[in-house]
């Protein structure tokens, strides 16, 4: 019989190999044993789990005293030796009450939680359910780690008993007690989150070729649905109005999009540009990439797609704004995740 570490490992790499739920490196696992918990490192991706060692073990009473204190800047301390940093949402793992915690990039949730009128769209989603199961709080947007982990303290205050906490543009929150509770949740989450919601656009289109003269500056984005980024006008719109709609997308795709109505246009401009953008989108024809553009970049691209896509035209959404954009960008904690994520 498989222990609850083999087990738990076993479904953070399910977990972790659903794009609806995790996108390269982003979201977190973590579990409870005795005084540890642990925590998934930082930059490392729940896909990997049952086949490497990316759980490092943290001092939880600890953890949970400097929380009691509001120490929101505690710093985790390990126990023994080890070359991974634990999470930069350790502190958001240690508050929830049950066993196991799972902090997800959740597609369908995420098409809630970055409308401006979010609370009371992810409030009346669950009035109209009979779920039971389900005890649901909601945090508005706060910088992850310190900041987030306040937020979410003083709302497990006024709902103690909250086994799902809705991150406005961020994510979800899951505590259950075991990994058949955890699935269960996780289920009746999406089943709600995606009732009513309309179907991406997933046609396959062909790659576009990259213009003559910047061949070996860029190749096609392989993923031939993303493309259509560039080919539905309601997507591209998207693009310069709403780009950075939670922490991840910023960390790996920047700050903004670097959109084109033609190849000429970008032609035209790169000169003036002091650096060549690593990802650009060039209308009705496609999106290009340098040639080293990693996986864990990839992954957010897509997942940007998946979100966008399953919104309406009309839908008023609600970015990070630049200062917002500008603290995550220039935080070491994050800066180290990208490198680890690579």
């Amino acid at each position: 019989m498989a222990t609850l570490e083999q087990a738990i490992k076993q479904l953070c790499a399910e977990l972790g190999k659903d794009p609806l739920l995790v996108q390269g490196a982003g979201g977190n696992v973590s579990w409870k044993a005795g005084d540890i918990l642990w925590i998934k490192g930082s930059g490392t991706w729940l896909a990997h789990a049952d086949q490497e060692d990316i759980f490092v073990p943290v001092d939880l009473p600890e953890l949970t005293r400097a929380l009691l204190a509001k120490d929101f800047d505690a710093q985790p301390r390990l126990i023994g030796e080890h070359l991974l940093r634990p999470s930069i949402e350790t502190t958001l793992h240690a508050l929830m009450p049950q066993t196991i915690v799972a902090h997800l990039h959740a597609i369908y949730a995420l098409t809630y939680l970055i409308n401006k009128d979010s609370q009371k769209m992810v409030a009346n989603l669950f009035e109209q359910s009979t779920d039971g199961n389900l005890q649901v709080a909601f945090v508005q947007y706060h910088k992850p780690g310190p900041q987030l982990a306040q937020a979410i303290q003083e709302a497990l205050k006024d709902k103690p008993n909250a086994n799902v906490i809705f991150l406005k543009n961020h994510g979800i929150v899951v505590g259950a007690d075991s990994i058949d509770q955890m699935k269960m949740l996780l289920d009746s989450l999406e089943l709600i989150c995606r009732h009513n919601k309309p179907l991406a656009p997933m046609i396959a289109y062909q790659l576009p070729t990259v213009a003559t003269e910047l061949n070996g500056s860029y190749i096609p984005f392989s993923d031939a649905q993303v493309q259509a980024l560039t080919l539905n006008s309601d997507l591209y719109n998207r693009l310069a109005s709403d780009w950075v709609l939670y922490p991840d997308h910023a960390v790996f795709l920047g700050a903004k999009a670097f959109t084109y109505p033609s190849w000429e246009d970008f032609v035209a401009q790169k000169a003036s540009l002091t650096e060549l953008p690593e990802l650009i989108f060039i209308q009705n024809i496609g999106i290009f990439v340098k040639p080293d553009f990693n996986l864990a970049k990839a992954a957010q691209l897509r997942c940007y797609f998946d979100v966008v896509s399953r919104i309406a035209p009309e839908d008023n959404l609600d970015p990070l704004n630049n200062v917002e954009i500008e603290a995550l960008l220039n935080w070491d904690a994050e800066k180290l995740r990208q490198k680890m994520a690579k």
